[in-house]
């Protein structure tokens, strides 16, 4: 087992990681900013590294600094969460090329999928099923382009390689497409440094399902079920929960072993995600993420797998401890993803937590950093915890949610927990199943 790991992040992700390292006997190196120095993983580490200001880019983006904190506390591997560096090859190019272990996929693996044009013809080749597309990214003939659209059919959308929810148009005629090319491709190369894009067919009302997965780099991988993610705002997740309603054995069974065989086949190694638009029965994949997920504590709930801790596991080279046989799904849940801003405008909130009390009773999990007097800053994305709810049924789920979310208390801030509760007695959410549109309709944005 791995004798000591960097939390290259902060929050409730980074004390997730430090709770699993304990119970593993791992020890554990808090690499911080300046304003987190207070956070509760800090506190409880170890040891800890301030690695530089509040600033991301001078601190948790800070890559010379990030692989400074293993050096001078002679730790062996680093852990970098989701966020900031999780997803960057380079990172973990260097990690690894430092001496260290990164724990997550390798630097080919990350590159691979980062680009979502590589991705979509890894996936392609590997058999998984794909959003009908231009097949490879999209050139500077306008008419070539135009051509494309005509054969797949509009409404299309056009997509920055970069991916992250930023880059995207959709484009419903022919007059409008070359001028959403180029403004596509002018946002990717703002965002992304890479101007790369590419055209799908725009489902008019998918939903948003993902598989997780587990492999080990060694030949074997399982998935864990599906959650659905289609609960969002502007390609934010605000609601997930697990198993997906309406999904059957079969297709679970179905599209699960096609991305256990597309990691195999690519010999991915850890935690990972296969995200698809589900639309009329079908799935269409859209991306992968080599990371844990934010969401990742429902499927936690309803298989009894603690991934994160199968992660480190994964990272030390270990073989896979489970065989697909051995994941059985007991119950529902739903997580719930609570954020310091405004509930409707969504406006961030910073500033003093006067009051924190966190719910109970069966079921209920809160996964959260904060505590009374905790100061949310300014510099980091505004989520301060998740609540997640488990039933044995998706009725029950609902209920011991929405009893948490009334006895959730946060004072001092503004909080989208009043946006949650609206959420959950919602008669379409209750009913279930509903698609990737539904709450920015329902919050007319």
């Amino acid at each position: 087992m791995l004798e000591k790991v960097v939390i290259a992040n902060r929050g409730e992700i980074a004390l997730r990681i430090l709770r699993a390292c304990k119970e593993l006997g791992i020890k554990t190196v808090a690499a911080h900013s300046i304003s987190d120095r207070d956070l509760i993983h800090v506190r409880l580490a170890d040891e800890s590294v301030c690695i530089g200001p509040d600033m991301v880019s001078e601190s948790y983006l800070n890559i010379p600094a990030v692989i400074s904190a293993a050096e001078v506390s002679d730790a062996v591997a680093i852990h970098p969460g989701y966020g900031f560096l999780a997803e960057n090859a380079n990172f973990a190019e260097q990690v690894e090329k430092s001496g260290f272990i990164f724990i997550g996929p390798n630097a080919d693996t990350i590159r691979l999928m980062g680009d979502k044009v590589s991705a979509i013809d890894a996936m392609q080749a590997a058999g998984v099923p794909c959003v009908p597309g231009s097949g490879g990214p999209l050139g500077e003939d306008p008419q070539e382009n135009l051509a494309i659209a005509r054969n797949i059919g509009y409404p299309v959308i056009i997509k920055a390689a970069g991916g992250g929810g930023r880059g995207m148009r959709v484009v419903h005629s022919e007059a409008a497409l070359t001028n959403a090319v180029a403004m596509t491709k002018a946002e990717a190369s703002a965002s992304f440094n890479n101007s790369t894009v590419y055209m799908e067919k725009f489902l008019e009302n998918p939903r948003h399902i993902e598989i997780q997965v587990l492999a080990d780099g060694q030949g074997n991988a399982i998935h864990l079920a599906e959650r659905d993610c289609s609960l969002q705002r502007r390609h934010q997740k605000v609601v997930e929960e697990a198993p997906a309603p309406g999904i059957t054995v079969e297709q679970r069974q179905k599209i699960g072993k096609r991305c256990v065989d597309a990691c195999i086949k690519m010999n991915y190694r850890g935690a990972g995600t296969f995200e698809f638009l589900y639309e009329n029965g079908e799935f269409y994949f859209i991306e992968m993420n080599t990371r844990i997920q934010v969401e990742h504590p429902i499927t936690e709930m309803i298989t009894g797998v603690d991934l994160v801790k199968e992660q480190l596991r994964i990272a030390a080279g270990e073989k896979l401890r489970y065989q697909q046989s051995d994941i059985k799904i007991t119950g529902h849940a739903i997580e719930c993803r609570i954020n310091a801003e405004d509930p409707y405008n969504f406006t961030p909130s910073p500033g003093k937590i006067s009051i924190f009390h966190a719910p109970g009773g069966p079921g209920v999990r809160v996964d959260s950093h904060v505590y009374s007097s905790y100061t949310v800053p300014p510099h980091y994305d505004s989520l301060i915890g998740k609540l997640i709810a488990h039933g044995e049924d998706r009725a029950t789920a609902i209920a011991r949610m929405r009893n948490a979310l009334d006895e959730i208390i946060v004072e001092g801030i503004k909080t989208n927990i009043q946006l949650h509760q609206d959420i959950m007695r919602d008669g379409n959410f209750i009913q279930g199943g509903v698609n990737i549109h539904y709450l920015e309709e329902k919050l007319n944005l």
